[in-house]
């Protein structure tokens, strides 16, 4: 999901900076409220960039990634993971790919713009967390993040063959199709253990498996 440097000229990079903080800062207040949100945002962007290391592959106009996107929503909660993936991202770029720097904000509202979509739509109605679901939320999820993409290349200097934007949107039926029964069997593992305190502290279970009253973020 990365746009490669030298893709977008430097206003239209700017445009997306200031995009990426006026997204961000909408939540910001309700981040610094809340302590253990610190915490579990510190977490989810240490899980993603974790997972963004275990495999990416270049495909098409872009790269296959796997992002972990609905085991970190699901286990740390839509606050945390939105700010994580910009934290993510920046630790990723400090360490491995210090050229991605420069497309930062731009990565980040590829991830972040799918993820406010779903966290307001399917996110908020989940009765019963099991693949069907996990399923749902992944395919609406990376749809966005492909399409996003998307929106990316357009605004690109040079024109990319519409092959290749779905060369790269179809390699993330792969993703779409692991990752939610890897999600489901990690959030089921951690489940019965969700009333320890120190859990409690870092997590955010869905309330279907968890038993704590409300979802914090």
């Amino acid at each position: 999901m990365h746009i490669e440097p030298g893709m977008l000229v430097a206003t239209k990079v700017a445009a997306a900076n200031l995009a990426a903080v006026g997204v961000l800062s909408v939540y910001l207040p309700s981040l610094i409220k809340q302590p253990s949100l610190i915490l579990r945002t510190l977490l989810a962007a240490l899980f993603f960039s974790l997972f963004m290391q275990l495999f990416h592959l270049p495909v098409g106009a872009s790269e296959l990634h796997f992002v972990g996107a609905m085991p970190i929503y699901l286990l740390f909660g839509f606050i945390p993971t939105l700010f994580g993936f910009g934290l993510g991202l920046l630790l990723q770029g400090l360490l491995f790919e210090p050229g991605d720097l420069v497309h930062l904000s731009v990565n980040t509202l590829s991830l972040a713009i799918p993820l406010i979509a779903v966290h307001y739509t399917l996110g908020q109605r989940i009765a019963r967390l099991n693949v069907l679901t996990i399923l749902k939320l992944d395919g609406a999820y990376y749809a966005g993040v492909t399409l996003m993409v998307g929106f990316w290349l357009l605004l690109g200097e040079e024109a990319t063959p519409l092959a290749n934007w779905a060369l790269f949107a179809s390699s993330y039926l792969a993703v779409v199709a692991f990752e939610p029964v890897f999600t489901l069997l990690l959030v089921k593992a951690i489940a019965p253990y969700a009333q320890r305190p120190l859990l409690q502290l870092c997590l955010d279970l869905p309330a279907p498996l968890a038993t704590t009253p409300a979802r914090a973020g």
